[in-house]
């Protein structure tokens, strides 16, 4: 069980898939789940019930405005995590968004800009940034173990409905390979490199209109490269590999999960083997990290800054302009 560092109560927003996937791991790991509000008040009621919530709501914005709530978690499709996470901050919530942080670029610069006037934290959701083999990976960069890193190899590859009425295949609500499964190696490259220099974009497409596959190619003025695949259509092996001029580190499947790597020098001998502790789904990590945040009185967090967050949104959306995608309403 991890050790929270301060009493924040939360409320989870949105009682979706991914709702129950957070909460179940903030709970596990003794992180006070306040309050819960949902559009359906009976499946508000329902999700107190599972997780044990005293607080129920038939509405964000009485769950924003409960005053026994400190930090929110959206939880909602893409689309909306803008605007839920604006009516949390001007509430006067702290707030952890689902990724991707928003649903465009101009989006996630004005929740930014509310944070800041605001006074309040607001961190992105990318739980693979705070799970201890990341960590440990960060160190081993940082030591220059592997030289001076040059390459991302990543995937993330899966199998999903294809009913054309299911989220991932719904424009409408943001869907596609790229928001659900790129944002991940794109996001793990951006920590890796920064922003990209060129992108290079090829995709598939559902008839609904959502990519189904995606490969992407970004280079970077230090000379680096980093190639992804990303598919809501096939099941591939999801693994990592970042290459240095010394050797390698090789993340097995499901590599933005709590996992194992090894890091292997250029002439392949095995430096070190990596098994990461496995602490329920993981996902308690990012709320700690807030918690943290707000008990020190600071508002970013250097594993994924606010303005990070913002400037993926960008290449996403540079990915898109790349392979003609756009979202109803844009």
């Amino acid at each position: 069980m991890t050790t929270t560092t301060t009493s924040l109560r939360w409320g989870i927003l949105a009682t979706g898939g991914i709702a129950h996937a957070v909460t179940s791991d903030l709970v596990a790991n003794g992180i006070t789940v306040q309050a819960v509000g949902s559009r359906r008040a009976e499946s508000a009621a329902q999700f107190a019930a599972e997780f044990g919530i005293p607080n129920v709501h038939d509405s964000y914005e009485a769950l924003v405005a409960d005053p026994e709530v400190d930090v929110i978690y959206v939880a909602t499709p893409h689309p909306f995590h803008a605007e839920h996470a604006s009516l949390a901050l001007n509430a006067g919530k702290h707030v952890l968004v689902e990724k991707p942080f928003a649903l465009n670029a101009a989006q996630a610069r004005q929740v930014a800009d509310l944070a800041e006037a605001k006074g309040l934290v607001v961190l992105e959701a990318m739980w693979t940034r705070f799970l201890p083999h990341m960590q440990r990976i960060r160190e081993i960069l940082d030591a220059g173990t592997i030289g001076e890193v040059r390459t991302l190899i990543a995937d993330h590859t899966q199998q999903l409905s294809e009913d054309p009425a299911h989220r991932m295949n719904d424009l409408k609500l943001g869907g596609g390979a790229l928001l659900d499964l790129g944002i991940y190696p794109i996001s793990f490259a951006s920590a890796l490199f920064g922003a990209p220099e060129s992108i290079q974009a090829t995709a598939t497409f559902k008839a609904t209109g959502a990519d189904a596959q995606i490969a992407t190619t970004f280079s970077y003025a230090n000379g680096a490269i980093a190639a992804a695949l990303s598919a809501s259509d096939v099941q591939g092996p999801n693994r990592a590999t970042i290459i240095g001029t010394a050797g390698r580190i090789d993340i097995d499947g499901v590599w933005y999960t709590q996992t194992s790597f090894r890091v292997v020098d250029a002439a392949g001998t095995v430096l070190e083997e990596y098994t990461s502790p496995v602490n329920g789904g993981g996902k308690h990590y990012q709320a700690v990290a807030l918690e943290e945040l707000v008990a020190r009185g600071e508002r970013i967090d250097a594993r994924i800054p606010l303005e990070e967050s913002v400037q993926i949104m960008q290449t996403l959306d540079d990915v898109r302009a790349a392979i003609g995608l756009k979202y109803p309403g844009e």
